[in-house]
């Protein structure tokens, strides 16, 4: 019987997209991103963190850099050899793993552990999705931090918008969104468009609301979940930029 993949087993999407998404612009706001994650959970230099779904280890790269234990998991290989890459040309200590996240698991081992950039809510089956946020609450020390970083429903009913197009590096990216399901599930269609070759992607994922996201960490044994509204730790509110929820064993 074959086996039908999920749009995140695609390697060649995220290979294809992976300098939209991981522009100069995200690179130079990394550093406050770990900076600010840092000063919302209170975790100390040394601690051990676990970044699950790290891409080309954005943040697991900067953790490293301020004296964190850094555990990165992804499942693209493109994205782990970068990030392997660029780490020992910083002589920087890290642990990378080429493996699916829903699969990791290393009982009350972590500190603090991470699911940003919008890297939630992609299983098809919910049920995987409640599997994984079990393993990562195992994986981490009583008292220790999950942060997901996700865009919220709220956030997405304000700032909605059909389409969008630019040019970048010769190529024109354009983005077309529809939310379906009862505003459960966000359906896009990624393209581009160059010189030589035309790539288009469709995909959806799961979103939530700050509420849904809350509910779902406790009723998964969370003891307590904090909402941010970015990662200047503002609330969440009709000036909020991103979810981020702070879950905490």
């Amino acid at each position: 019987m074959e086996m039908i993949l999920e749009w995140f087993e695609d390697d060649q999407f995220w290979l294809r997209f992976a300098p939209v998404m991981f522009d100069p612009q995200r690179w130079a706001e990394t550093p406050g991103e770990v900076a600010s994650i840092i000063s919302m959970t209170c975790t100390e230099a040394g601690s051990r963190v676990l970044d699950s779904c790290c891409g080309v280890g954005r943040h697991s790269l900067e953790f490293a850099r301020r004296g964190y234990q850094v555990t990165a998991i992804d499942r693209t290989r493109g994205y782990i050899e970068a990030a392997r890459e660029t780490a020992a040309a910083e002589e920087l200590d890290i642990e990378f793993m080429l493996q699916d996240v829903r699969f990791f698991r290393r009982p009350d081992y972590y500190d603090l552990a991470l699911n940003l950039f919008t890297s939630f809510g992609f299983f098809s089956d919910q049920q995987e999705e409640l599997r994984y946020i079990e393993n990562i609450r195992e994986s981490l020390k009583p008292g220790g931090a999950f942060v997901i970083d996700v865009n919220g429903k709220e956030i997405l009913s304000r700032d909605f918008v059909a389409a969008e197009e630019y040019e970048m590096d010769g190529y024109t990216v354009r983005g077309e969104y529809t939310i379906e399901d009862d505003f459960s599930t966000l359906n896009n269609i990624w393209s581009l468009k160059g010189p030589k070759e035309n790539y288009n992607f469709r995909f959806s994922h799961r979103i939530y609301s700050a509420l849904e996201l809350k509910e779902l960490l406790l009723n998964c044994g969370f003891e307590s979940v904090c909402i941010k509204g970015g990662f200047d730790g503002r609330p969440y509110d009709h000036n909020a930029q991103r979810l981020i929820s702070i879950a905490r064993k």
